[in-house]
């Protein structure tokens, strides 16, 4: 994957988040199984494999397969002269856990990670259209395999639905005011690009007489909106946290790690009702952050919140 250039590599690796408090709360131990929902460059699926060993078994997931690639690397790395176990990684969403799970012949797991968010190599590639940093091609896939790209939104959807994604989405208190200046400038021709998409986000900004200095840049919000929309990744969520239930054994552990309100809202009050009907037992009563060290080493991590919960024996196949 291009994140300007093979030289600066070593600057876009990513870092997995939280690990200390996702070893301390899930607690791997040697023979389990363990799902990583979003394996990502494979940090912590590394972790995973060292504390179950030759006897457990790790099932990787991701739909992008130049990170599958980069994670079997660096789990392969790891392996050298370790106690290693079984690994399968395998191209696909979350959302289809159940399925993957069946065509392994596995019924329950001990531990399901999901680290929701994208990865830092994804996030530096212009050609995924995912950075205003950078100028590229409005996309924000990632998996190429899905039919709509964020210039299908930006330039198909009417006014108020582009407001409401906005707002939904990423709570853009502009989103109005954006969803309009984008339809208009959309009559001029397609809005191809993130710098063309920047421009126009920031200039609806300015017009409401915010054009100050911000905390964040004026389009953050707008991109996030529609990273979230393309990739389903509410609705991929709610389906990981309706199945997870029916496939942690008794016992098993779900931890969460999620990066803005929208996830984190989703995946507390699915833990609160599952938690009331028995089916849960919450290991964390608020969301875990990282240290201000862990901050200052990797700024991505700043919003990082992490929830855990283990399955009880009630409610055997708990919905």
């Amino acid at each position: 994957m291009n994140a300007g250039g093979a030289e600066n590599r070593g600057q876009a690796e990513h870092e997995p988040v939280l690990c200390e408090a996702v070893l301390s709360l899930v607690a791997p131990r040697p023979g389990e199984v363990v799902l990583d929902a979003t394996v990502g460059h494979g940090g912590h699926a590394v972790l995973f494999a060292r504390a179950i060993g030759a006897t457990g078994r790790l099932i990787g997931l991701d739909v992008d397969p130049a990170s599958l690639s980069r994670a079997r690397e660096q789990l392969s790395e790891a392996a050298e002269g370790a106690d290693w176990p079984r690994v399968d990684l395998v191209r696909a969403n979350f959302a289809a856990a159940g399925g993957v799970l069946d065509e392994l012949g596995i019924d329950r797991v001990d531990v399901v990670l999901a680290d929701l968010g994208v990865t830092t190599p994804q996030l530096l590639d212009p050609a995924r259209g995912l950075t205003f940093a950078a100028d590229g091609p409005l996309d924000m896939r990632l998996d190429e395999r899905l039919p709509r790209t964020a210039a299908d939104l930006v330039n198909g959807l009417s006014e108020s639905e582009l407001s409401d994604l906005l707002f939904f989405n990423s709570q853009e208190r502009f989103s109005r005011r954006i969803a309009r200046r984008i339809c208009e400038s959309r009559r001029d021709g397609r809005i191809r690009t993130t710098s063309q998409l920047a421009r126009i986000v920031c200039s609806a900004v300015r017009s409401a007489g915010h054009g100050g200095p911000e905390r964040i840049h004026p389009a953050t919000r707008t991109f996030l909106a529609l990273r979230m929309a393309v990739n389903r990744e509410l609705e991929n969520l709610q389906a990981l946290l309706e199945a997870a239930p029916r496939r942690l054994a008794p016992g098993g552990r779900l931890a969460v790690i999620s990066f803005h309100s929208g996830e984190d809202r989703i995946v507390k009050q699915n833990l609160l009702e599952q938690t009331r009907a028995g089916v849960y037992d919450i290991a964390t009563k608020k969301p875990v952050r990282p240290s201000s060290e862990e901050i200052r080493r990797n700024p991505r991590s700043r919003s990082a919140k992490l929830r855990v919960a283990r399955r009880t024996g009630a409610g055997d196949r708990a919905t």
